[in-house]
């Protein structure tokens, strides 16, 4: 469902527009993990890195559920128990899961289910606006052979609201506000069913149409993001090899005949010449009816006594 998300912010935004508050009610800032790996970017696709906002007791045994950490995770969850050696050769789609199936499916029982919402700031600038927090899970993979460990995320999808039915019938599970936030991250304090309660479609949401420039991956500009106009339609402009045709045919396509105006004797357009073609000695019609009439009259002429089988 959810092929392409937008987080350019930088990193020191980013970070500001990510502020919480903790279990004791103090004002503070998420820590980053692994903060080389963040890149900005206005058109990220599946298998790109994106930061997930997780609870800091993730990675520290004692720590508090309440704190946060910002790390950047690769988009398309890596389960834990996968046992190739390339992540690119699982052999399913996992950027998305959905809501109804989350406990059911293999892929997603490894992680802990209350475990990163994924601020990608969807078709928007950071002025006034929020980060668009899409709830998910991750989990961590350790190559076979040894080496980094992979962390790895995937979006939950729900039935589409009212305002987005008509684009497509699933959306992200949008954590709305600072409260939903809170139960979602800290997995110390909320039990998973309480945070599956969160997972429902929300219209506080607005949106707007893109041009296919998000189509390519490699497009990465702040055109990705400008509104477009779907019912105004820009004039295409013809190329030089367009223009130079729509030239020619202007001057040398025949032209449409006035219905008053009275037929030539003889016709106009080229007869084909070839050692394997034959004029004809019948004067030539201009339209289908006339040439109709002369072959219906040549047949007839020509027509033998008794049609014999062939034979060699």
């Amino acid at each position: 469902m959810c092929g392409r998300t937008s987080c350019h912010l930088p990193r020191e935004v980013l970070t500001r527009a990510c502020a919480y508050q903790d279990r004791r009610g103090q004002q503070r800032l998420p820590e980053w993990r692994d903060p080389d790996k963040y890149c900005p970017s206005y058109n990220k696709s599946p298998q790109s890195n994106s930061p997930v906002l997780l609870s800091r007791l993730h990675f520290e045994k004692d720590a508090d559920s309440s704190e946060r950490i910002i790390a950047p995770m690769r988009w398309g969850l890596v389960p834990s128990w996968f046992k190739e050696s390339d992540p690119s050769k699982l052999q399913f789609n996992t950027t998305n899961c959905r809501s109804d199936t989350i406990m059911e499916k293999r892929s997603f029982k490894s992680g802990s289910i209350g475990a990163a919402d994924s601020p990608e700031n969807w078709e928007k600038v950071w002025d006034n606006w929020r980060l668009l927090t899409m709830a998910g899970i991750f989990d961590c993979w350790e190559p076979p052979e040894g080496g980094d460990i992979l962390y790895s995320y995937t979006i939950i999808t729900v039935d589409s609201c009212k305002g987005l039915s008509d684009i497509h019938h699933r959306m992200p599970a949008i954590l709305d506000g600072e409260e939903a936030i809170s139960k979602w991250l800290d997995f110390g304090e909320v039990s998973t069913q309480e945070a599956l309660k969160l997972i429902h479609p929300t219209e506080n949401i607005t949106f707007h149409a893109v041009s296919s420039v998000v189509n390519n991956s490699r497009n990465n500009t702040p055109e990705c993001l400008a509104p477009v106009d779907l019912v105004v339609k820009k004039e295409l402009k013809a190329s030089g090899s367009s223009q130079r045709m729509l030239q020619w045919l202007a001057t040398n396509s025949p032209k449409k005949e006035d219905s008053k105006t009275p037929q030539k004797e003889e016709s106009d357009v080229p007869q084909w010449s070839s050692q394997f073609l034959q004029k004809s000695p019948l004067p030539t019609k201009r339209g289908t009816a006339g040439l109709l009439e002369q072959w219906l009259k040549r047949e007839k002429e020509e027509e033998p006594v008794a049609k014999r089988p062939y034979s060699q």
